[in-house]
């Protein structure tokens, strides 16, 4: 059986931001320049993933499509790597 590779939290999370950023600015041309809070919380969401490690956009794909953060599997891997040095 083949095993679904899912792509890193960051990767998603980047799409989605891009995408509604993206939506916002177009709506904000066509329709009403209210559409820019839109981009403005996007913003938000991404500088509290830089600042926290999460927000709430990672929270829900976390729980609800089950995706890792690549960058947390690869500190994972570093500090079993250095672990192992450590006890040789």
């Amino acid at each position: 059986m083949k095993q679904r590779l899912r792509p890193p939290l960051e990767r998603v999370l980047f799409a989605l931001a891009g995408s509604v950023t993206l939506l916002s600015a177009l709506l904000a041309a066509l329709v009403s320049t209210w559409f820019l809070l839109l981009t403005a919380f996007v913003g938000i969401n991404q500088w509290l993933f830089v600042l926290l490690g999460d927000c709430p956009t990672s929270l829900i794909l976390r729980r609800s499509c089950g995706l890792r953060s690549a960058l947390a599997s690869s500190a994972s891997e570093l500090s079993c790597a250095s672990s192992s040095r450590q006890s040789a």
